[in-house]
């Protein structure tokens, strides 16, 4: 398959998972060579779960697939630009490559606030819409300390 056939199959999730107006119009597929490790499209309302977007239903299913969490020799086709939230769990697997076909500015003409989140992130903590409160615990940075210590303990 090609770039533009994977593209195209991500567009088909969101169009085939939002005709009944429940779930986003959003999908996307992850490759590892030339083959389709896992498809996801936006389940956000059908799960009652904020985080259950296209891309990350799509990196859930290709880590279960692949048995590992680290996608570095993967790509991410998305039928629109990822959200903060998808674009930093793209991250958080080691994916090099993101390949997406609407832009943020087409979501916000649907209804999507992406771009507010985009703009959000670039604020300081103190210029936020959410308050981020900073508690400092004496004893806050031990597990990291014990993780550290691990010698059992699997990097990512």
């Amino acid at each position: 398959m090609r770039e533009r056939d994977f593209l195209e199959r991500a567009i088909e999730l969101a169009v085939a998972h939002s005709v009944d107006g429940v779930n986003g119009p959003f999908g996307a597929v992850i490759t590892c060579g030339d083959r389709i490790a896992a498809e996801g499209w936006n389940r956000v309302v059908e799960l009652a779960d904020p985080t259950a977007h296209a891309e990350i239903v799509a990196l859930r299913a290709a880590c279960r697939e692949l048995e590992r969490v680290e996608l570095a020799d993967c790509t991410l086709y998305s039928s629109c630009k990822p959200c903060p939230m998808c674009l930093a769990a793209a991250y958080w697997a080691r994916i090099p490559r993101v390949v997406f076909a609407a832009t943020a500015q087409e979501a916000e003409k649907a209804g999507f606030i992406d771009r507010y989140l985009y703009a959000e992130f670039r604020r300081s903590d103190e210029n936020k819409a959410i308050e981020l409160v900073h508690r400092p615990l004496a004893d806050a940075g031990e597990p990291f300390k014990r993780w550290l210590q691990n010698p059992m303990r699997q990097v990512y």
